[in-house]
């Protein structure tokens, strides 16, 4: 719940949203740099608008229904302000999926290993393209933060495939 309570704190920061407005936001302009998908959006507000968090309006614009209007509240901002300072120095071992087949690495035709970790290089390749076009293309119009993203994912994706690569010659040597 706490990154979900930073997520939504977060983007109540700068004014009051709607419900739509805060999913469209965390759809089309946060995903795309944090790769943070929420499948409901209502819940984890119910949630912080009970713990005073944030605060519940009913708002109206001409003969549209109504709709709530969501903001964050001085408690919400001093909660927002402890998580964000704090997710800086928190620190967790980060788990990638492929950890857990490298574990069991020994018990894999090492032919086979070698086949897949070159696809997942190629994917990554592919990754780190994409990522690079965004960088180059947004590059003079992006908020500073996003380009740091933009820098911080692509030095992850090429450390990736700097450790497959060396794994392949791993492989390759034992075969």
């Amino acid at each position: 719940m706490i990154e979900h309570e930073m997520l939504f704190l977060g983007l109540l920061v700068d004014g009051p949203k709607h419900g739509y407005e805060i999913k469209r936001k965390i759809d089309e302009e946060l995903f795309p740099f944090v790769g943070l998908k929420v499948k409901s959006i209502y819940y984890p507000l119910k949630k912080m608008e009970q713990l005073k968090l944030i605060r519940k309006d009913v708002g109206r614009e001409g003969k549209f229904p109504e709709k709530f209007i969501y903001s964050i509240t001085a408690q919400g901002r001093k909660i927002f302000d402890h998580l964000i300072t704090e997710s800086f120095v928190d620190i967790e071992r980060p788990f990638f999926n492929i950890d857990l087949s490298l574990y069991f690495l020994p018990y894999v035709d090492k032919k086979l290993a070698s086949k897949k970790l070159r696809g997942r290089i190629i994917f990554l390749r592919h990754i780190k393209r994409d990522l690079n076009q965004l960088y180059a293309k947004q590059k003079l119009s992006l908020a500073k933060h996003l380009t740091i993203i933009l820098e911080h994912d692509l030095d992850l994706v090429e450390a990736e495939i700097k450790s497959l690569t060396r794994l392949l010659g791993i492989l390759d040597s034992a075969t």
